[in-house]
């Protein structure tokens, strides 16, 4: 699920933060003594580079004014905590390896976003939207919800979710209060005009939607081919709504290879070692396709700048060589989900999933990383969130 640190690592050391840092030495003590004479000189260069040079990044102020943040569980902070819902995470062992615990986090640390926003240079995390008031929202706000998906209906069966469409119902509030605080429409369209996006949504689309069949029509409704179309087509009106409010630097996140995740192996029972290959190849259509749609927002708006970050070419690979043992099993519960109080695993940096379907915060570390500065041409097209940032 995740290529190789010891080969993406030495591109990133100029621009990682030293919130980041504590994640990474212990990522390296444990590694250290399973690699092999040439591992331990890439680790050795890289943390020599990322000493001398993660101060400056730091000290100074953010390299945008804001970054606002969409999309479901991958990246949710905490909006989900006061729904009526199954899908939430502000209870232990969640957030066991975050600084304040648990807040709604699907994972044992930061989140991808979390670590993007350091890389920008923010000093603090980016609120959720239920938690941000006043001045907060000028530095950008998360509207990620557990469960939500393009589509309105996907994820209803676990009960309430802020879906995409209401996430950008709620960002036009939010273009509503910067208008407010900063004296016009005007000097808001300048000041969004600056700020970074992403937008990281569409696996519950397929998780919590087309691949239950018990509870979802679409797919009798469509084949693979025709739902992945039908949802870029609502993508796309969803992304056009969002640059109508101001977005102009816009980074999407593709689909990563949710036909790993230890709840799907539950579900459909792939051989051993291997993944649910139809689920796999459903999630390529939708890449492929979305791949195409930023190609086509920005030959339709020159004002802007859209880039695709592929999360499934960053997540292939062989895990085990990045020091990842654990690729089939979440490190709380296994594959059946994380119960409140549950005892996780205590080598969480072996693991790739910290629950059923999310990914450990050494995962998304290594994600983040990639997607903000490109280890690989093919990581991202057509620029990485860095180059984004400093358009």
């Amino acid at each position: 699920m995740v290529d190789n640190f010891t080969h993406s690592y030495p591109q990133t050391a100029s621009f990682i933060p030293r919130l980041i840092l504590p994640s990474i030495l212990h990522q390296y003590t444990l590694s250290l003594s399973m690699a092999s004479t040439h591992q331990k000189i890439c680790w050795s260069v890289f943390l020599t580079l990322l000493l001398s040079n993660c101060q400056h990044e730091v000290d100074g102020a953010p390299q945008v004014p804001c970054y606002f943040i969409f999309g479901d569980s991958l990246s949710d902070s905490g909006n989900n905590n006061l729904l009526v819902t199954k899908a939430k995470a502000n209870f232990k062992p969640y957030g066991i390896d975050f600084p304040l615990g648990p807040t709604g986090r699907f994972t044992n640390g930061r989140t991808i976003v979390d670590f993007i926003s350091e890389l920008l240079g923010f000093h603090g995390f980016i609120p959720s939207f239920v938690t941000a008031t006043g001045k907060d929202v000028l530095q950008g706000v998360n509207y990620a919800s557990g469960a939500a998906g393009i589509r309105d209906e996907t994820g209803q069966h676990l009960g309430d979710r802020i879906t995409l469409t209401r996430q950008l119902i709620n960002y036009q509030l939010t273009v509503a209060q910067i208008a407010t605080l900063l004296g016009g429409a005007a000097a808001a369209a300048d000041q969004l005009s600056k700020c970074v996006f992403t937008v990281g949504i569409g696996s519950n689309d397929y998780i919590n939607n087309y691949f239950l069949p018990n509870l979802y029509p679409t797919s009798k409704e469509f084949t693979p081919e025709q739902y992945a179309t039908a949802l870029i087509a609502q993508y796309s009106l969803q992304l056009k709504t969002l640059h109508v409010f101001g977005a102009r630097k816009v980074a999407l996140f593709g689909l990563g290879l949710i036909g790993c995740a230890p709840a799907e192996l539950a579900a459909f029972s792939p051989p051993k070692g291997t993944c649910v290959d139809n689920i796999n190849s459903a999630v390529q259509l939708f890449n492929d396709k979305l791949k195409s749609l930023v190609n086509d927002l920005n030959t339709e708006f020159t004002d802007s700048k859209f880039t695709y970050i592929n999360i499934y070419g960053i997540g292939s690979g062989d895990p085990k060589a990045a020091g990842f043992k654990v690729t089939d099993s979440g490190c709380c519960g296994g594959r059946t989900g994380c119960a409140p109080s549950a005892t996780p695993c205590s080598n969480r940096r072996e693991y790739v999933f910290f629950d059923e379907f999310h990914p450990t915060e050494a995962v998304n570390v290594n994600m983040a990383s990639r997607a903000y500065k490109s280890s690989t041409p093919s990581d991202v097209s057509p620029i990485d969130i860095h180059t984004l940032a400093h358009l």
